[in-house]
């Protein structure tokens, strides 16, 4: 076997492989006596038909077969030979192959990038300063009086408002025929939180109990029912009824009655002992962002075309998922990959480099996740979703996901390492959500 290798644009290679006819001979004789040992066929014993006979019923399987076996040895042996290491599959091209002949093909395919580390230890990280506004802790207990709070009947003589909760009795019609799912009685709709298509819930203000509107409005456009986007809409309505929100006193009665607390002093030092937990994960989350960004900044490293294709495929696709559970159409994604798709190319291409060089720190440092370390992941994702241990076993057992979880430990060791040894400077939320828009 001769091999060469091409050097193509970026990290893009392409081997030549030349077999020579006696090899070629050697590989179809193998495939051939396999064949003739196992063949039943009418007329002969088994094992022993006459190889010209084998031939004149297999010759085609036994060409496949023969070429798949010649181009995975060869293309190996190759790789081997000339010491490159590929990422990602490799396109191949190859001859009509025959008997007594010489074979042919090449493999393209890009290699794994040279990653040279030039800083890792040092870097220079900006961190958000946890602070906690006293009003959010009053936002929250605002909203734990809502959700206790009681709906008596509006005894004044007056109109709608907003915070009112309206009991409406409609019936929709588009193009004059009714709107499928659009009639109800009796819905309970409060004023003010959007839960209609826009202009309904204002549509209704003024009503007293008894009184009928009709409502002329539209459909958004886009609308995650793609045939009413845009369209006129029609209402009749009825206001049935009208109540208010009573809602309770902001007391220690309140703070026993949603939780083991003794006071309201004990419920607002809940409230914000969980604000500082949620927010002090989010903060660590984003500093590590932050540090590997800056690995990636400070080491550049070439990023592997196919795998960027991959990983902004992936992304793509999680995203169009997520656009469907919110209820958008296909064609919501289409507009935003014209407006924004640069966004899944940038991040498809931070994520591939920050891996290669990540996997280099680990070599280097000498944190490859050990398998104790992989097990003790897995028991604390047990703990945390509440799922069987047996299951989570059962999950991780399969290779391809056990590899992932392995490398997944191994980055955040990594990660680690890095925020032990960064220069961290602790700024206010505001300084970073500034530097994002410059």
């Amino acid at each position: 076997m001769k091999s060469t290798v091409d050097k193509l644009e970026g990290l893009s290679r392409k081997i030549n492989v030349q077999i020579p006819a006696e090899k070629v001979q050697q590989a179809f004789d193998k495939v051939y006596k396999a064949i003739q040992k196992k063949a039943n066929i009418k007329g002969f014993r088994q094992g022993k038909a006459p190889i010209a006979t084998i031939k004149s019923m297999y010759a085609e399987q036994v060409k496949s077969d023969v070429m798949n076996d010649l181009i995975n040895e060869s293309y190996q042996n190759a790789l081997d030979e000339h010491k490159l290491e590929p990422v990602g599959y490799p396109k191949v091209s190859f001859e009509p192959i025959m008997e007594n002949k010489d074979f042919g093909f090449t493999a393209e395919f890009e290699v794994r990038p040279e990653v040279q580390l030039k800083k890792y230890d040092g870097l220079p990280v900006m961190k958000e300063k946890l602070e906690i506004p006293n009003d959010r802790v009053e936002s929250i207990l605002e909203n734990i009086r809502s959700g206790q709070a009681e709906l008596v009947p509006v005894f004044e003589d007056r109109g709608l408002e907003k915070g009112d909760v309206a009991e409406v009795d409609f019936d929709g019609f588009v193009n004059g025929q009714p709107l499928p799912n659009g009639s109800a009685k009796g819905h309970q709709l409060e004023i003010g939180t959007n839960q209609f298509i826009e202009g309904f819930e204002d549509g209704l203000l003024g009503m007293r109990i008894g009184d009928n509107r009709t409502l002329n409005l539209k459909f958004p456009d886009p609308y995650h029912e793609p045939t009413l986007s845009g369209a006129p809409v029609t209402f009749q309505t009825k206001l049935s009824g009208m109540k208010k929100k009573r809602l309770p006193e902001l007391n220690d009665d309140l703070a026993k009655k949603v939780g083991d607390f003794q006071s309201l002093d004990d419920l607002k030092a809940r409230i914000r002992k969980d604000i500082e937990e949620s927010e002090t994960k989010r903060i660590q989350e984003d500093v590590k962002n932050r540090i590997v960004r800056a690995l990636v900044e400070a080491n550049p490293v070439e990023a592997p075309r196919s795998l960027v294709e991959q990983q902004k495929q992936s992304l793509e696709e999680d995203f169009k998922g997520r656009l469907k559970q919110q209820g958008m159409a296909d064609g919501d994604f289409e507009e935003y990959k014209k407006k924004w798709g640069g966004e899944f190319e940038q991040s498809a291409t931070f994520m591939v480099k920050s891996t290669f060089l990540l996997d280099t720190l680990a070599d280097k440092l000498g944190l490859r996740a050990t398998k104790a370390e992989v097990d003790a992941k897995i028991v604390e994702y047990s703990q945390q979703t509440g799922i069987e241990m047996a299951r989570l076993n059962e999950f991780y057992g399969k290779p391809e996901r056990r590899s992932r979880l392995m490398f997944q430990v191994t980055e955040e060791k990594v990660v680690n390492y890095l925020m032990d040894k960064a220069t961290v400077t602790e700024v206010a939320k505001e300084k970073l959500e500034n530097e994002k828009d410059i």
